[in-house]
């Protein structure tokens, strides 16, 4: 086994085992926190029972400190629906609920309004914005909407998302020979098969999800480079319709090795049919995005 591999599957086993790994995303799924695990935000008794819902939903510390915690429990909320379109947010009320400082909620909706969930405007407060407003593409909001009511309209979403911006990428990078990038991409390969031989799921899935992320930067096209962040978010959020990236399996470590061969002997082509058959190992995916026909 190569040094990367063993310090990566080494840096994934430590953050499996609740130790930050160096540069770990947090990203996270709805969870049902132990009591005793959860973060100080009470319910919400008296006149307000849907923001008193978020006591119940808190999963939690989650190594954002307290102005990250808001941020992730007000965007679930209002993803989720419980905090609808136009729902006046008092500032002061939040603060006094949650047990946090007037700073700590001014910058919290400073975040949810650079993401398009509220907007502030004198003499109207902060309201929340309907989702036409939304930054979509916002990493949170694909996860918060990934585990809410709108999990399968999100899973969908991003499979066809996915099934358009790879491919492409895919032709576009072995146009972009560079030896670093090659031998980091099979770098990759090297420890999803590790990882698939151990049964080690976490450590597979981060080689994954750096194999793709990678592959659509050095495509040679910035606005392509821009979605990086989507696909990455894409393959951290599981369920929905499946891909050959989902569950490792044989079939998806010969693709992906397909994917490097293909862009070292700069075969554009090759890169983006192996691409098309990762994405579409599964008849689900098949059924989201029919195949482009042949001219």
């Amino acid at each position: 086994m190569s040094t990367l591999a063993h310090t990566m599957m080494t840096a994934a086993r430590s953050a499996d085992s609740g130790l930050a790994g160096p540069g770990e995303l947090d990203r996270y799924p709805y969870a049902e926190a132990p009591v005793a695990d959860r973060v100080g935000a009470p319910l919400w008794d008296g006149g307000d029972p849907e923001l008193g819902r978020v006591g119940r939903r808190a999963a939690g510390s989650r190594g954002r400190g307290l102005h990250g915690q808001l941020v992730q429990q007000l965007g679930q909320m209002i993803v989720s629906g419980d905090l609808g379109a136009d729902r006046p947010l008092v500032p002061e009320e939040i603060g006094q609920r949650f047990e946090v400082s007037r700073t700590v909620v001014r910058e919290s909706l400073r975040v949810l309004e650079a993401k398009g969930l509220v907007s502030a405007r004198p003499n109207v407060g902060t309201r929340v914005r309907p989702v036409s407003d939304w930054n979509l593409l916002d990493p949170d909001i694909i996860e918060w909407r990934a585990f809410g009511p709108q999990r399968d309209d999100q899973r969908r979403e991003l499979s066809e998302l996915r099934w358009t911006i790879e491919p492409l990428a895919a032709r576009l990078a072995a146009g972009h020979g560079r030896d670093d990038v090659q031998q980091r991409l099979a770098d990759m390969v090297e420890i999803m098969g590790h990882a698939m031989g151990q049964g080690d799921v976490l450590t597979f899935s981060r080689a994954d999800a750096e194999f793709h992320s990678l592959l659509i930067q050095v495509a040679g096209n910035r606005m392509l480079e821009h979605l990086s962040g989507i696909v990455s978010a894409a393959l951290q959020v599981s369920g929905g319709p499946v891909t050959g990236c989902d569950r490792p399996n044989e079939a998806s470590l010969a693709q992906h090795s397909r994917i490097v061969d293909a862009l070292a002997a700069a075969d554009g082509a090759a890169a983006e049919t192996a691409m098309r058959q990762l994405l579409t190992v599964h008849p689900e995916v098949e059924r989201v995005v029919p195949a482009p026909r042949e001219h």
